[in-house]
């Protein structure tokens, strides 16, 4: 089972708080004049604090959604174009040097006079690979090949910690081989649905086509491809069920597997695969692979064929010439989330130099751009808001002592990872240099799954991160217990010595309390101090957390962002608990802060600190998203749109309420019998 990291995403901290107020030395992280008047902070608190910014600031045409994150995040990537574009000129840097790596991987993907030039040639021996499948074996074999280059070509493989044994590391088999994002966009009905499945066909065929098929053929492989994916999908547990880490927890011996599964031959697969060997590991989705062994015979080895190239394609395609690239965008960024235009190749080819030697790229980075003085501030919060939910915990009074006593236990074992690694990947075997750009992204995928694959055997390495050091993100990793913040997060103006605490508290305090929450969400309780998978709730302290939580999800569930689709309340479930959590955290420590400094309760431009804190919280989640982004995010994305991350929260905070003095009865103020409290 591959372990989620519980992530904030979408970010967006401290939007205005890059000025200072020309009367005073107090930093002005709050703009009293983006306040929207018109809007009753009672009705709407979001658009109360947004709104103006929003009608000001309309969603440019190579973005799905548009807010202050997103100004934050190019903040941080004109850091790393000047990083980029220095190294791609520096041509005398050490064969094999970091410079050279990351100067070398972005050269090759702003070369597009030989993009072009190569078309699809450079990935012409596995095309050629697939056609010469004579037989299952052959089929397997290809199958393994590809999952080496990081495809999800039939299923998943991977590496992860034993979800019962968190100190070793076991191989990892579940679902995969689908296209769309989700299952559910095959099996839908409603007309939205169709129409994406409609135009995935089309999306299909010019793929092929663009390696010579003609219409007719293209047109009938897309349906056979079609047909393979939806049958795949069909045998997909849905999202809702995988939160349920159990539901995907099957550990057995590999002998196990080849009873189940006698029509895959997994001595050819891992053989082919090569690595250390492997006896054991974890079967994620029975029914799927059980399902799985009748297809790999059931279905024309053709057609396995035809799947795999367009497999090939699809997973390629934004990194060949741009006739491929091109439909790539026009299908899962136009179609898919109603993106109008691409953005700057420079800006395209950064992503993926940072997705794929992000910690090579990152170690620059964190050079240039963070300063020596933030870690030591963000430990500081951190330490503030983790003894405030200690606080919480010993008051709570839907918990029982015993419960109490590991839950304060564990919070006490999380480990705070803040800026960067203390050990980097070392790249020193990767080959990296400026010939086809395609080539280096294969390579680097091949790197990492070669990288992963050898921890098999090996005593867990803790210290390792998830995400690379310019992150604008942050994440709770069950199976580790941390806490991991970037030093992408912690940068002006996401927090600032300069900001008052309310400020502060009210945004990067709640990214902390939501993280650390999550190791007491719906997910991250399931897990002991160490990592493992492990119960340690007495069975009415467990009913009375799934009560309360039930109560969040209807809640939740009841809002619809978009046309007829509501939120999943299940779904989101997770990250709705981590931001009520992390807001009643954050906030009784700022309260605790606030009481050791009594400058901290004065007003700033008539607003009370109270106030700032939450309008702080507010600004954080300041964004604008197109229609057909949304639709596709409330299929797939655990987290709630972002609106309803405050309006959907803040109703359960009492404390809200009467900071702006929010009336019984009001959508904002939920009554004593609905309100949720939790952490």
């Amino acid at each position: 089972m591959k372990h989620l990291l519980l992530a904030l995403t979408v970010v967006c901290l401290f939007a205005a708080c890059t000025q200072k107020n020309k009367n005073t030395s107090t930093y002005q992280a709050i703009d009293v004049k983006q306040l929207d008047s018109t809007i009753n902070p009672g009705d709407d608190f979001f658009g109360y604090v947004n709104a103006k910014w929003i009608k000001a600031n309309p969603i440019p045409a190579s973005e799905s959604r548009y807010g202050s994150f997103n100004i934050l995040i190019d903040s941080n990537k004109a850091v790393l174009h000047r990083i980029l574009e220095a190294d791609a000129k520096n041509t005398s840097a050490a064969k094999g040097s970091t410079t050279q790596k990351v100067g070398d991987f972005y050269a090759s993907g702003m070369d597009s006079t030989a993009i072009n030039s190569n078309g699809y040639k450079p990935i012409q021996p596995w095309i050629d690979s697939i056609n010469n499948i004579k037989n299952t074996n052959d089929l397997i074999r290809i199958v393994a090949i590809a999952h080496t280059y990081g495809s999800n070509a039939v299923f998943s493989f991977g590496v992860t910690q034993d979800a019962k044994n968190s100190d070793k590391e076991e191989a990892d088999i579940e679902q995969g081989g689908i296209g769309l994002p989700d299952r559910d966009y095959y099996l839908r009905q409603d007309p939205k649905t169709k129409e994406i499945r409609d135009k995935y066909l089309t999306h299909i065929a010019t793929l092929l086509k663009l390696i010579g098929e003609d219409d007719k053929t293209a047109s009938t492989n897309a349906t056979t491809i079609m047909s393979i994916e939806t049958k795949l999908a069909t045998i997909s547990l849905d999202r809702v069920t995988l939160r349920d880490p159990y539901a995907s927890y099957h550990p057995m011996a590999v002998s196990q597997l080849k009873k189940l599964t006698p029509n895959i031959n997994w001595d050819l697969y891992f053989a082919t695969i090569g690595g250390p060997k492997i006896d054991t590991l974890n079967v994620g989705e029975l029914d799927f692979f059980k399902t799985l062994n009748t297809m790999i015979p059931g279905v024309k080895l053709a057609d396995w064929k035809t799947y795999l190239t367009y497999s090939l394609l699809n997973g390629v395609g934004s990194y060949l010439s741009s006739d491929f690239a091109d439909e790539q965008f026009n299908f899962y960024s136009k179609t898919m989330n109603g993106v109008k235009s691409r953005q700057p190749r420079w800006k395209r080819v950064l992503s993926v130099v940072d997705g794929n030697i992000g910690e090579a790229l990152g170690q620059e980075y964190v050079k240039v751009a963070f300063p020596p003085d933030a870690k030591a501030k963000a430990l500081d919060l951190i330490s503030n808001v983790r003894a405030s939910l200690t606080n919480r915990i010993k008051q709570l009074d839907w918990m029982g002592d015993s419960t109490k006593a590991y839950a304060i236990k564990k919070l006490n074992a999380i480990t705070v990872k803040v800026g960067y690694p203390d050990k980097w990947i070392d790249y020193s075997s990767l080959n990296i240099d400026r010939g086809p750009y395609v080539l280096n992204v294969m390579n680097s995928s091949k790197f990492e799954f070669y990288r992963e694959l050898n921890k098999l055997g090996k005593p867990v390495d803790r210290s390792e991160w998830g995400m690379t050091p310019p992150t604008v993100n942050a994440y709770y990793n069950p199976a580790n217990n941390e806490i991991v913040f970037p030093a992408g997060i912690l940068q002006p103006p996401f927090f600032s010595a300069q900001a008052d605490d309310a400020v502060n508290y009210g945004g990067i305090g709640a990214v902390i309390g939501h993280e650390i929450t999550h190791g007491f969400d719906d997910q991250g309780r399931l897990y002991d101090l160490h990592g493992n998978l492990k119960n340690w709730w007495t069975s009415q302290d467990s009913a009375n957390f799934k009560q309360h939580s039930e109560l969040l999800a209807k809640q939740f569930g009841s809002f619809v962002p978009v046309d007829t689709m509501h939120i999943n309340g299940h779904l989101t479930m997770g990250e709705n608990i981590a931001d009520l959590g992390g807001i009643t955290i954050s906030y009784y420590a700022f309260k605790a802060a606030q009481a050791k400094n009594p400058a901290d309760t004065e007003k700033i431009d008539g607003l009370t600190p109270d106030q700032r804190f939450f309008i702080s919280f507010a600004t954080i989640w300041r964004s604008n998203v197109r229609d057909e982004a949304e639709r596709s995010r409330l299929l797939t994305d655990p987290h709630s749109p972002a609106k309803f991350r405050v309006d959907g929260t803040l109703p359960n905070v009492p404390m809200f309420a009467k900071a702006f003095n929010v009336k019984d009865g009001s959508k904002m103020k939920n009554s004593d019998s609905t309100l949720v409290k939790i952490w």
